[in-house]
């Protein structure tokens, strides 16, 4: 065994299926995402994981006693040191836990804090996902463990400040949620700086939406030529990717690359990265990016709307859905498929990575964004050269007749360039 496999955190996986939970999942596919979730972490070895049926959550321990000892029994005969819960845990439910069994506990949300904290590479990233723990770890102010002086945390990230008056916590992460606050909102600043910039030079922005490990990346990559991280991982990235493309007989547009979405995804991330995810609600056009062969697909594609809907994307922008993965169905399920998404004009079945189906949603995206033009005649005069140059860079000059006082232009355009073009003259 090398020094880096002795370092690892052996680990447990808990999927609590709850029968008097309405909104439970599949509790088998629920378990190997959350799995998936700690195989996404470095530093953990995930040596063992099971669904544990309840009849109803127990609210001091979570499970009942018999199950506690049963599974404290099997975590020291593998000498685990974490027990990762796919679900909500109390305050309470984790201190006690972690007094029986001995081990570091982590729910759901406090790990896939710990994922975002480890992939977070720009400077937003990594100041959305402090907010987004310190307003986490808030509601969590008890200690675990009665010899440290500290507030518990997680695998290193999620710690807290070390004072031993649950006040005076509060009030140190309030003060540090104000530093960071005041750090994002220059950075946000500077984002819509940029925004600013783009519309000026009117490209349409498409952008990518889907559940993690969709293909979303993988699908970039292949339309931009860009070498953004793409691997069979949930989360592989998270800081949004921009780049502009030429499609094939249509517009130049901007094609946006977001962070996946995922089931129970914490409220303080969908907080946290609202400014990140705003390239979204400003998007021409929404490309939702499905795993079509996963088990969960249908599950997958409502908790992506759901979190569309709850960042206030209205259901009347114009938005396509890519079927991908493909490649990995068997011959029956993928002919199924393709005949499926052939009745719906609005539905494209591709694989990203062989490249087959996205011809076919490339000419959609071009129809999409050239449809809505419409023809206008404008008169410019001479001193106008700027304004007659953004015309011809825009592409939308139909004819051009020169008169007495400068020239008469009959321009095909979109609305948003019409707007842009007023914003010109002003």
């Amino acid at each position: 065994m090398t020094e880096h496999e002795r370092a690892r955190t052996r680990a447990w996986v808990l999927h609590p299926e709850i029968k008097s939970d309405e909104q439970r999942r599949v509790p088998e596919p629920a378990l190997e995402e959350a799995v998936a979730l700690a195989a996404a972490l470095p530093d953990l070895d995930v040596i063992g994981s099971e669904v544990v049926r309840l009849q109803r959550a127990q609210a001091g321990y979570l499970f009942g006693s018999g199950k506690i000892e049963e599974l404290g029994a099997r975590f020291r005969d593998n000498e685990v040191e974490l027990v990762l819960i796919d679900g909500p845990v109390t305050p309470v439910q984790q201190r006690n836990l972690e007094k029986a069994w001995k081990v570091k506990i982590l729910d759901r949300t406090g790990l896939i804090l710990e994922i975002f904290s480890d992939r977070a590479r720009t400077r937003e990233g990594v100041l959305q996902v402090e907010m987004a723990a310190l307003s986490y770890q808030r509601t969590r102010l008890v200690r675990a463990w009665t010899h440290l002086e500290r507030q518990r945390g997680g695998l290193g990230f999620v710690g807290g400040p070390g004072e031993t008056q649950i006040e005076a916590d509060r009030r140190a992460i309030d003060e540090q949620l104000v530093r960071l606050r005041r750090q994002l909102q220059k950075v946000v600043k500077t984002r819509t700086l940029h925004r600013a910039a783009r519309a000026k030079v009117p490209y349409p922005i498409v952008a990518l939406v889907g559940y993690t490990n969709a293909g979303k990346s993988t699908l970039f990559n292949h339309l931009t030529g860009a070498e953004v991280m793409a691997k069979d991982m949930l989360f592989a990235t998270l800081d949004p990717t921009m780049r502009r493309v030429q499609l094939p007989d249509g517009p130049e547009v901007i094609l946006s690359d977001t962070v996946g979405f995922i089931s129970n995804l914490p409220t303080e991330l969908v907080a946290a990265f609202r400014a990140t995810l705003e390239e979204v609600l400003g998007a021409d056009l929404i490309v939702h990016v499905r795993d079509i062969s996963h088990e969960e697909t249908e599950a997958q594609a409502h908790d992506v709307e759901a979190i569309l809907t709850s960042l206030g994307v209205d259901e009347e922008r114009p938005r396509l859905e890519v079927w991908n993965k493909i490649d990995l169905l068997s011959a029956d399920e993928r002919e199924a498929t393709l005949a499926r998404a052939d009745r719906d004009p609005e539905i494209f079945a591709i694989s990203a990575v062989t490249g087959e189906g996205i011809a076919p949603l490339l000419s959609e995206i071009a129809m999409h964004l050239q449809g809505a033009r419409r023809e206008a005649v404008l008169d410019l005069s001479f001193s106008d050269g700027d304004k007659r140059a953004w015309l011809f860079r825009q592409d939308v000059v139909r004819t051009e007749e020169q008169t007495d006082d400068g020239f008469r232009i009959t321009v095909l355009w979109t609305d948003k360039q019409a707007a842009q073009f007023e914003a010109l003259k002003n």
